[in-house]
């Protein structure tokens, strides 16, 4: 996963998360990204801050343990934000999606469960979303 910043032509800055690069440049060539506040769709990515090191051979190693990633903990935090500061929809994830798509209803961030046919449906109206787990599996440390 990856997250991008990006600006409308009106302004308005946000973010997008992208299964890939890849997977931005080619929603980008074909229109897909629309600006959450105004629906504009002459959208450009921001330069972020990004930091880069390069070790030196000898250096590689301690390196590598000292920054290793807990990844198991960053994706059960991830979980954990996404389920306190998204509202939960159930089965009407889809319903509630198009009423935001178009105006009925006011735009938020929603989270809850789809069908294929709904997800096929959702794609079809351009409207941007991604799936994750609502749990993560236990491993022996949880069950303890």
């Amino acid at each position: 996963m990856i997250v991008f910043d990006l600006e409308c032509s009106n302004g308005h800055k946000f973010e997008g998360w992208f299964k890939s690069s890849e997977s931005f440049d080619e929603q980008f060539q074909k229109g897909l990204l629309t600006c959450p506040e105004c629906g504009d769709t002459d959208i450009k990515r921001l330069l972020s801050p990004v930091r880069t090191t390069r070790a030196r051979p000898d250096e590689q190693g301690a390196k590598d343990k000292k920054d290793s990633i807990d990844y198991k903990k960053l994706a059960k935090e991830v979980i954990n934000y996404i389920n306190k500061n998204f509202e939960y929809v159930g089965t009407n994830f889809a319903k509630e999606a198009l009423k935001m798509h178009y105006g009925v209803s006011e735009k938020r961030n929603i989270r809850g469960s789809a069908t294929a046919d709904e997800e096929e449906m959702l794609k079809k109206e351009g409207i941007d979303f991604f799936k994750l787990p609502f749990e993560l599996p236990k491993d022996d440390e949880d069950k303890n």
